[in-house]
């Protein structure tokens, strides 16, 4: 069906942060297939685990014990300081897991319609609840009617969300991004989440976070919440999780642990012995590679590279970013930028809520790799806002 219109290359083979198309033509990849690929492409050890674990089992059921889905559990758990995890295919759908455990908490408090207080410009899926619960009517355009239950405010606004407090007594859960991605790279203040965390306290809510696209290691940080002092009561991942391989995982605290029992929820794919295998060696190699140090590291420099190369450069509105997720920010439409980075500077990039150019390369970018993507950005934007 015509739910996409690439653009005008395929791509044969990676390498790291490299791609090659079928002329041989080399591509350097600044979006990690969208926050995706954080090893890069083809990682030697990443790609034995598949064969092997392909070798030996690919999947069976969740109607019995898988060894690699609990050996998933307890990394993943320990890094989050999180107590149960539910494994699934896509960030869609562990955000619609984190949708059904909020209902279920209203319903045990007694409310009959439970709602959700989300954000205006998030993006929390397509399926027919995130996509309700995503701020952004395109995505919700002919799809009417949509799911109930969504109390939509501003993001970064946390009286907005006592405001709703006092005209909804039926709110059962806060869920909202660290950092919008889809949004176009807004970041809060420092004082966001803390406040979103206190509400959630004191009203008894369940504190949610859609960390798909910021997880694993992407902001410079294991979770983007771990900036601060806090734990959410369920945070959902996917994207980062299987470098490519699809995998999704809603992780609950104590608060929210014992909400889902047996035929409550369920997966056919969820947490099978491959993908459970592949994320277990990617979060390995992060951890060994020290790819989230490197990660912050790295999103500095090239944030500082971008904000002295476009420092006085008129269109320029804002350069903004945590670790590698970085947007600049123009004052008119660019998404014509997506395809002449790939023709003239054989650059892989997303230009995303109109006008923000997203950059997300893969955590193992090396430094000249990350010199060479602020240089060849830098260059399209000049050339975009005056020419």
């Amino acid at each position: 069906m015509r739910t996409y219109a690439p653009l005008p290359v395929s791509f044969t083979h990676g390498a790291g942060a490299w791609l090659w198309d079928k002329d041989g033509t080399d591509y350097l990849d600044a979006l990690s297939g969208i926050a995706v690929c954080g090893l890069g492409h083809a990682h030697p050890a990443l790609s034995e685990a598949i064969a092997a674990q392909a070798r030996k089992l690919t999947h069976v059921s969740n109607l019995y014990h898988i060894d690699e889905q609990e050996a998933l559990a307890d990394k993943l758990t320990a890094i989050a300081g999180m107590e149960r995890v539910f494994f699934c295919n896509s960030g869609a759908e562990a955000n619609e897991a984190a949708i059904k455990l909020a209902r279920l908490h209203g319903h045990a408090r007694g409310f009959a319609a439970p709602k959700i207080v989300v954000c205006e410009n998030s993006f929390h899926g397509r399926t027919l609840a995130t996509l309700s619960a995503t701020g952004n009517k395109k995505v919700q355009q002919g799809f009417e009617p949509l799911v109930e239950g969504f109390i939509r405010v501003p993001f970064n606004d946390p009286g907005a969300i006592e405001a709703a407090a006092a005209e909804h007594d039926d709110i059962a859960a806060v869920l909202v991004e660290p950092i919008q991605g889809e949004g176009g790279v807004n970041i809060p203040d420092e004082g966001y989440l803390p406040a979103i965390r206190s509400l959630c306290d004191r009203h008894d809510w369940l504190m949610m976070l859609d960390e798909v696209q910021t997880g694993m290691g992407r902001t410079g940080q294991w979770f983007a919440f771990q900036r601060h002092d806090l734990k959410p009561d369920v945070m959902n991942l996917a994207k980062g999780l299987g470098n490519g391989f699809p995998i999704g995982a809603c992780l609950v605290g104590v608060k929210a642990s014992d909400l889902f029992g047996p035929g409550s929820h369920g997966s056919t794919f969820g947490g099978n012995p491959l993908g459970s295998r592949v994320a277990a060696t990617v979060i390995d190699i992060i951890e060994s590679g020290n790819l989230v140090e490197q990660a912050e590291a790295r999103g500095k420099a090239m944030l500082s590279g971008l904000q002295t190369a476009l420092r006085d450069v008129a269109g320029v509105r804002d350069i903004r970013g945590r670790g590698l997720m970085i947007g600049v920010e123009l004052d008119r439409p660019c998404a014509e930028l997506v395809s002449a980075a790939l023709q003239q500077e054989k650059l892989l990039i997303n230009v995303t809520a109109g006008n923000v150019v997203r950059l997300l390369p893969p955590l193992i970018i090396t430094r000249e790799q990350a010199d060479r993507i602020v240089a060849g950005v830098a260059r399209l934007i000049k050339g975009f806002l005056q020419g």
